[in-house]
């Protein structure tokens, strides 16, 4: 594991590093998960072995520090992980994010297009205001003190025992600041910016999560969208030998 102080008062980002070839896959995680817990199984097979890989834990989650006076922003969230590139020396990497992190995927591809070279996006969040059916939005329709004091617990035990396993070890606060902070968006938003960006960039829906709404317009901007079969947000638990596909590049 290694780290990098990301503010002004020494909070560290923490990631777990894989040694390999360039250029580096760097993994990012949803809201309240963790990189290694919803990637490494991935990485392990045969067709992505032999490439650096970087399992990075966004601020407020899994092993990195969690500060209470940060934002936790779409824009703090990529200034960390920024952070962490540069501290290891990573350009042109090829970004594999789900949900969330894939939003701040997006705005680091857009603020420093020097350490990106390829997009993988699990059914990234692409629009402000989501449907209050999302987690995010369930989460933000708290005030903060109310979630730290009470929601926290009840959202633990709504998500069911497999995304509670990760979201335990998410800060409370940093949780519903992130939340708050994907509810509103990137300025320009990130459908916008992914559409506008010039590096290579796919979009991984599952069959189950239904159509992908705005796909006609990514696909003309140059997104390729791939609807992955049997599978749900959770493209690569329900699907991964597709999903590994994607990442490899052979789909």
């Amino acid at each position: 594991m290694r780290q990098a102080a990301f503010d002004s008062r020494g909070s560290h980002i923490r990631w777990t590093e894989v040694p390999g070839a360039e250029p580096a896959r760097v993994y990012l995680h949803g809201l309240g998960s963790m990189s290694a817990v919803y990637h490494a199984h991935i990485t392990a097979r045969p067709e992505l072995a032999g490439r650096r890989g970087l399992f990075v834990d966004l601020p407020g989650h899994g092993t990195s520090d969690r500060p209470q006076d940060f934002g936790y922003t779409l824009d703090d969230h990529a200034h960390a992980v920024a952070v962490a590139l540069d501290t290891t020396g990573v350009t042109s990497a090829e970004l594999i994010a789900h949900s969330m992190g894939g939003a701040v995927a997006i705005v680091l591809a857009h603020r420093r297009p020097d350490l990106v070279s390829r997009l993988v996006l699990t059914e990234a969040n692409l629009d402000a205001f989501p449907p209050s059916t999302a987690a995010s939005s369930g989460i933000a329709a708290y005030e903060e003190e109310e979630f730290v004091e009470e929601g926290y617990a009840r959202v633990l035990h709504a998500v069911g025992p497999l995304w509670a396993a990760t979201m335990r070890l998410t800060d409370p606060r940093a949780l519903h600041r992130s939340a708050v902070g994907l509810c509103r968006g990137s300025s320009p938003v990130m459908r916008k910016l992914l559409e506008e960006l010039s590096v290579d960039r796919m979009f991984l829906q599952g069959e189950s999560s239904g159509e992908l709404a705005g796909r006609e317009s990514l696909e003309a901007a140059g997104v390729r969208v791939v609807t992955v079969p049997g599978a749900g947000h959770n493209v690569m638990f329900d699907n991964p030998g597709a999903f590994a596909a994607a990442v490899a590049g052979t789909i």
